[in-house]
């Protein structure tokens, strides 16, 4: 039996309407509380940018500033959030051999700053997911093109979530990929620069709460939003699914111990399983 024939035999709960709506009320919150977010974020980003802020890796900027790149440094970092308030901010992208360029324009002309973003660094596989805001005109297939052109990734898929405002997508990187990420204002723009190391670090088993693999969609969305506070992320499967994964965890004892504390929760659905697969490879 697939994972799809599993996932379509699960009986559904007779509380998950509730849990459905209570997502829904949450995820209402979340996005007032957003836009709170985005306009203080608008009001200091300016302050932010002139104060060239530098993080995360130091003696980084002082190198960087040498590059023949048009534009100022606002900050250097591996994984975190940055950029600005926009609305509607286009992008184009140029891959060279070891760097991706992400530029970013705004009704016919150069955006000052990167749209606010969020990247996040995770583990079994090495990846890094991007979250942008603001960018309604994003053209992902054409970034999606331009990733996938350098040979240090190896794969790039998008992630549904409930803004039509915002854009998500993972970046996995093959073995032994270092990366740096570097922000720019005037015009805004993202680099993100790639090393490949002169020896990987062994593969390790993983151990993951994790759902059923399912099709992209609205479904993944939905388990984000229920799941969130559990810091819940999404893995294309080895079938070219998708599942919700929570973790990862040394051990399967730590797993479980982290599905017990979901399981034990009122209005959870019973859609969560343990799993475990090796740092360099994907689940089933």
């Amino acid at each position: 039996m697939t994972g799809k024939d599993r996932y379509a035999q699960i009986e559904i709960p007779a509380q998950l309407g509730e849990v459905l709506e209570e997502a829904q009320r949450k995820a209402a919150a979340r996005r007032s509380k957003r836009t709170v977010r985005w306009r203080w974020l608008g009001s200091t980003a300016a302050a932010v940018i002139a104060c060239l802020l530098v993080l995360n890796i130091p003696g980084v900027a002082s190198a960087l500033s040498k590059l023949p790149v048009v534009g100022s440094i606002v900050k250097v970092l591996q994984f975190g959030t940055g950029g600005g308030l926009t609305d509607g901010a286009a992008v184009s992208t140029v891959t060279t051999e070891d760097t991706i360029t992400m530029v970013f324009g705004q009704d016919g002309g150069s955006a000052a700053s990167v749209p606010a973003y969020t990247v996040d660094q995770r583990e079994a596989p090495d990846r890094l997911i991007f979250t942008f805001n603001g960018v309604r005109s994003f053209d992902y297939d054409a970034l999606e093109q331009d990733l996938l052109a350098s040979p240090l990734v190896s794969d790039v898929y998008r992630n549904i979530i409930l803004d039509d405002s915002a854009m998500r997508f993972v970046v996995e990187l093959k073995e032994g990929t270092r990366h740096t990420l570097t922000e720019y204002s005037n015009p805004g723009t993202l680099e993100l620069k790639l090393t490949a190391e002169d020896k990987a670090a062994p593969p390790k088993e993983v151990y993951y709460v994790r759902s059923e693999g399912m099709p992209q969609g609205e479904s993944l969305a939905i388990l984000e939003e229920i799941y969130l506070d559990d810091d819940v992320t999404f893995l294309k499967t080895t079938s070219g699914d998708f599942a919700a994964v929570i973790g990862a965890f040394p051990t399967r004892e730590a797993a479980e111990q982290k599905l017990a504390e979901i399981a034990a929760r009122e209005n959870y659905a019973g859609d969560l399983y343990v799993d475990n697969w090796m740092s360099n490879g994907h689940p089933q």
